[in-house]
């Protein structure tokens, strides 16, 4: 007789977990608030255009151009395809018990909406909710072949980037056009830029998640496979991404920064996404293939609370940058990206800090806990 599947929402056990994912999750979760932070302590335009403000000295500089050759884009990429991996870890281990797993993960992503828009009223940055509009296409598409799940993801990150230059090239962009998007005090964006902004965001977000699913019916983002194949999937991944995002600066400053290259100078950087997203993936899983060591077990911590350290990030920056240097006063924007990058540095120290010793007293991080009692609509255990 065979045995029914279980229907109880039990945690998936520690020596269950693919630590691979956990620490790639980790890296992105740090990763994300390098550029995040420049949006916390200073203006909207400063994140998309380096001479808009915090660019104050050369130090400034330096940093500016490195977060956008190596940063921007990249680790929202990688959080993007961990996101859908964990999607399909959730519908996968829901049909397994019986349950009726698209409903279910269905409403865990309308919960998912809710988290994103209280996020959004505190910080306009949030990307909960685009993951949220974003997981119906994916659980319609989650069963489709990874060589189809690779080619969609791919076109829809492409075709982010075909939407800016041809924008670009057959729109009369004008600084009004623009708005906050590219000039402090720039005023509301238009509806051109606006929307090509919105569906930047979509496509970039939805392909990556399709490209991590398809990597993990591939066998790969969980790092089984050999080191060799990681070496080469790094060596590739760099060798194509680097070039075209340092491109994407030379084009921007050749401009300096200029209205003719706002939109069509961010398709570089759009381009170099996925090969340096893989790049990267590549090269964590190297070293989570190492021996353990204390840095493992803390940066894995982080990705198993990554939900609850993606928010406190915010709230930290808010409070820290907006109410107490700035004193409340609505932003005087003289911070420098050098400042903001040494306050990325402190709240990483911190949610390393505390993220392990969390999870060795609780089952969860505590917006994981919550989103799971509201998922299940039943109180969950949390102490171990």
């Amino acid at each position: 007789m065979t045995t029914p599947a279980p229907t109880e929402a039990t945690p998936i056990a520690t020596t269950e977990r693919v630590t691979n994912l956990d620490t790639v999750r980790g890296v992105a979760t740090l990763g994300i608030l390098v550029m995040n932070g420049v949006s916390y302590g200073l203006p909207e335009a400063a994140y998309f255009n380096l001479d808009a403000a915090g660019s104050n000295s050369w130090l400034d500089w330096t940093v500016g151009i490195l977060g956008e050759i190596f940063v921007d884009q990249k680790t929202m990429a990688l959080f993007s395809l961990l996101f859908g991996v964990g999607i399909v870890v959730f519908v996968d281990r829901a049909e397994a018990k019986g349950r009726r797993p698209v409903w279910l993960s269905l409403w865990r992503n309308l919960l998912l909406f809710g988290i994103g828009l209280a996020h959004t009223a505190l910080w306009y940055g949030d990307i909960l909710t685009v993951y949220a509009v974003c997981s119906p296409f994916l659980l319609l598409l989650r069963k489709r072949s990874p060589e189809m799940l690779l080619m969609t993801g791919t076109a829809m990150v492409v075709g982010s980037a075909a939407i800016g230059a041809v924008t670009q090239l057959t729109v009369n962009i004008t600084p009004e056009e623009l708005g906050s998007f590219w000039y402090v005090d720039g005023g509301a964006i238009g509806d051109t830029a606006g929307t090509f902004l919105v569906f930047d965001f979509l496509l970039r977000a939805l392909g990556m998640m399709l490209i991590g699913v398809a990597l993990y019916r591939l066998d790969i983002v969980q790092g089984n496979r050999p080191a060799a194949y990681y070496r080469r999937m790094a060596r590739w991944g760099l060798g194509v991404g680097l070039p075209l995002a340092t491109l994407g600066v030379i084009v921007q400053a050749a401009s300096d920064w200029g209205i003719d290259t706002a939109l069509i100078g961010l398709a570089p950087n759009t381009l170099a996404t996925i090969p340096m997203a893989l790049g990267y993936l590549a090269l964590i899983t190297l070293w989570n293939q190492r021996a353990d060591t204390p840095a493992h077990e803390r940066v894995r911590a982080v990705g198993r609370m990554a939900l609850t350290n993606y928010l406190t990030q915010t709230v930290i920056g808010i409070v820290v940058l907006k109410v107490i240097m700035d004193g409340g006063q609505g932003g005087s924007y003289e911070f420098g990206r050098a400042t903001i990058f040494a306050f990325v540095v402190v709240v990483w120290m911190l949610q390393l800090a505390w993220s392990q010793p969390w999870l060795e007293r609780f089952r969860f991080g505590p917006f994981e806990w919550l989103w799971r009692v509201f998922t299940y609509r039943r109180m969950q255990p949390i102490r171990r």
